[in-house]
């Protein structure tokens, strides 16, 4: 901490995380907070989708303050534009002209994140007015339809507010602003329902610590595994050959291509999430439809929850880890450059190993993804238990990635001056 540079860093991200926890208790004007509240803690039909967003917003969801959207918003926002630069020629063109293209393309992803912040906005409305929920905004003194404008508006100025936050802190602080947002949100629900845990076991309190000794037990030693498959990667060795340039020899040395076995990240994992619980929250717009019920209750619970979330996680796995890497490019790269791969032809033959080593590693990478969703919520099923459900394996995922990045950051700001850094 005596690099005055680095320590300015964590003290200004520090400040913008604590701000943006006062602002995750701050209610919307013109809400029945109580009732809200009650809603949450009590059994009113809350399906998981609404639980793990509460969770991602930091519990402002449970309060339905100006940041009740959270980052999710953003995220989605982000995640669409990244895919669509593998669909859209324009985007894609747009995406590689430097630093102008980048700056438009985040002007795009900014007003796109304000559009889906107005309809998950109306849609938060709407689904706490329905049955599942039974909040009324009546009765407050105003018209219903002003109160729901002034809701509307203050929750969309509130996700404004935290893209602005999140990219302060990417910008003048340490690491990436919207991950650190996401990680002091899901740290922020630890202690409550680290209490759950040990006050929800029949009664039984000497059992309640004992349940959650072991959770807590179970998740430190999964810990390193998902630093260990989050670090592996697949190198491909690389030759370049020598070539003469000007007056001076140049190539000829040995390198490699890394390929993350996990490459995709916790992307699969979120776009499942996302998929899965749209009927859940559909049906609680229309509790009168059994049909949909039933289909809300398959896809949201038991087997058949757990059977969609591993297909579609493979899926969105093999699907996203193609947009990211292209080996066609890759292999017009080191052709380009006088590079290839030790006993392949240069060019399509290049592309086509490239690929097959892709689709060979993403495989484990998204098993073991789905192997992080999908056990933890099996474990649910049978224990009950609320610290099982909110800091699963994906929350674990996303907070060890966002420390393994973090940390790389700092890595880099001590190495910048000279100093010994974590990694050894």
């Amino acid at each position: 901490m005596r690099v005055k540079e680095l320590r300015n860093k964590i003290f200004f991200t520090l400040a913008i995380i604590a701000l943006y926890r006062v602002g995750s208790f701050i209610p919307v004007p013109g809400i029945p907070f109580h009732a809200l509240v009650n809603s949450f803690s009590g059994d009113s039909g809350t399906n998981a989708g609404i639980l793990m967003l509460n969770l991602f917003s930091g519990g402002a969801l449970e309060y339905f303050s100006v940041f009740s959207l959270g980052i999710m918003p953003y995220i989605t926002a982000a995640i669409i534009m990244q895919l669509m630069q593998g669909v859209i020629p324009s985007l894609q063109a747009l995406a590689r002209t430097g630093e102008v293209g980048q700056q438009k393309i985040t002007r795009i992803t900014r007003y796109l994140t304000l559009i889906l912040g107005l309809i998950n906005a109306i849609g938060y409305l709407v689904l706490f007015q329905s049955p599942s929920f039974g909040i009324s905004f009546e009765g407050i003194g105003v018209p219903a339809w002003l109160t729901s404008i002034v809701i509307v508006v203050t929750l969309v100025a509130g996700t404004a507010l935290i893209m602005w936050m999140g990219e302060l802190i990417t910008q003048r602080g340490i690491g990436n602003g919207m991950s650190l947002i996401i990680f002091a949100n899901i740290i922020a629900r630890l202690p409550s329902a680290l209490l759950d845990s040990v006050q929800t076991s029949s009664g039984d309190t000497m059992q309640g610590v004992l349940m959650t000794i072991l959770i807590i037990a179970v998740i430190l030693v999964v810990i390193p595994a998902i630093v260990f498959i989050e670090r592996a990667q697949r190198r491909i060795p690389v030759q370049y050959s020598k070539r003469i340039i000007g007056k001076r020899m140049a190539g000829g040395q040995s390198t490699y291509l890394p390929f993350k076995v996990n490459g995709a990240g916790v992307i699969p994992i979120i776009f499942a999430s996302a998929l899965l619980y749209i009927p859940a929250q559909i049906a609680a717009f229309f509790s009168d439809a059994q049909w949909m019920q039933a289909v809300a209750n398959f896809c949201s619970v038991g087997w058949g929850n757990w059977l969609l979330t591993l297909l579609l996680i493979v899926f969105f796995a093999y699907f996203y880890t193609s947009m990211i890497y292209q080996p066609e490019e890759t292999a017009d790269n080191l052709k380009n450059n006088g590079g290839f791969i030790p006993g392949v032809r240069p060019g399509a033959a290049t592309a086509k190993y490239i690929k097959d080593v892709i689709n060979r590693i993403t495989l484990p990478g998204a098993m073991f993804l789905a192997v992080i969703a999908i056990v933890p919520s099996i474990f649910y099923s049978f224990s009950g238990n609320t610290l099982i459900s909110l800091f699963g394996g994906t929350s674990v995922l996303i907070m060890v990635g966002v420390a393994l990045d973090t940390m790389s950051k700092l890595e880099s700001q001590l190495k910048m001056h000279n100093y010994d850094g974590f990694f050894k």
